[in-house]
């Protein structure tokens, strides 16, 4: 493969960080943004990783939301990437102010820079399985077996799954800047619940800091029965190297694969580590999950809309036109659990 030069926004994020030590590996000259550069411990791994393979990094400065801060970074580049955006599910944050407008305030100032650098051939956008679904039971509602690429999240709001409703905006905004020019193409790919082995020993990552509460024992008195579609981080880090240079690839990508549950997690965790952890013993019925819900921190909304509800997504796209195959849960799961470990994380 001939050596490019790849923008990555937000490399110091959990998945971000996966798609820079790929293209490290792969040779090619990666740029990416952080928001201090005076915080070098927080992309020390990143430093590492360029020691460790045969591609070049340079590392910028730049805030989601103040315009033309990512246009350094962007000049003369061949291809953009775009990860950074704020995830939190923490019903004390303002949904507006800490979600929605850092999600597409971002998204629009990285465009521009595309718009204004004039070599940029190709946006890969990390959208999420949140701009496809609102709430779990909408697959019910719509009557469909699984949902796909050619739907979206009609359901959330600010009010209502903030988080997924950021995400959908911020998707809406990159299609309509994408619309309005001819130069360079964009591709989203869309995560489900995400797990795996991190580069770094940051635990502030939603889905890193879920996984230590389930062993710690947060949850030992059970969960509810919760689905979701879950994603290998180093699947996700291929599926966006792969829609980057994969010249054929066109719209929206699902990149996850086995669905489940915690309880399916629990299972799994206990054939490798018997009663190492302290895990859920069963599952916590839905009505008591209702009543409970503001104490630890859902909405009654939120549990009425997804608790009990089946869930699923056809990745077949992916696997079809990216060439994607996709590691099990079960293999996800112990990797993660292994890194954390070797990093005294647990």
């Amino acid at each position: 493969m001939d050596k490019k030069k790849v923008v990555v926004t937000g490399g110091t994020g959990y998945i971000a960080s996966w798609i820079v030590r790929d293209l490290l590996k792969e040779g090619h000259e990666v740029r990416t943004t952080v928001r201090k550069l005076k915080d070098e411990e927080k992309y020390l791994h990143l430093l590492n990783l360029e020691k460790k393979y045969e591609g070049t990094l340079k590392i910028y400065e730049a805030d989601l939301v103040k315009a033309g801060s990512f246009d350094q970074a962007i000049e003369g580049a061949d291809y953009v990437i775009h990860t950074a955006s704020p995830f939190s599910v923490d019903r004390h944050l303002d949904p507006r102010k800490d979600l929605l407008e850092p999600a597409v305030l971002g998204t629009i100032n990285v465009l521009e820079g595309v718009n204004r650098s004039k070599t940029v051939k190709r946006v890969v956008l990390t959208s999420s399985l949140a701009a496809i679904y609102g709430d779990n039971r909408d697959m019910r509602d719509l009557g469909i077996e699984a949902f796909d690429e050619s739907m979206w999240n009609t359901t959330s709001s600010l009010k209502n799954n903030p988080y997924s409703y950021s995400k959908t905006m911020a998707e809406k905004k990159a299609w309509e800047i994408a619309g309005q020019q001819d130069r360079w193409e964009l591709v989203t790919i869309h995560p489900g619940f995400v797990f795996g082995p991190s580069l770094s020993k940051r635990v502030d990552a939603t889905s890193i800091d879920t996984l230590r509460r389930l062993l710690s024992g947060a949850f030992r008195t059970g969960v509810p029965h919760l689905e979701y579609v879950f994603s290998d981080i180093r699947d996700i880090a291929t599926g966006h190297i792969r829609a980057t240079f994969t010249e054929e690839a066109r719209g929206r990508y699902i990149i996850a694969n086995e669905n489940g549950s915690f309880l399916k997690m629990v299972k799994i965790i206990k054939q490798y580590y018997g009663k190492q952890y302290k895990l859920p013993i069963g599952k916590v019925p839905k009505p008591i999950v209702w009543a409970i819900a503001p104490m630890i921190g859902l909405s009654r909304q939120y549990i009425k809309n997804n608790v009990g509800y089946t869930l699923k997504a056809d990745n077949s796209r992916s696997i079809n036109e990216l060439k994607m195959s996709y590691r099990s849960l079960e293999t996800t799961l112990i990797d993660h659990i292994e890194q954390l470990k070797k990093d005294e994380l647990l």
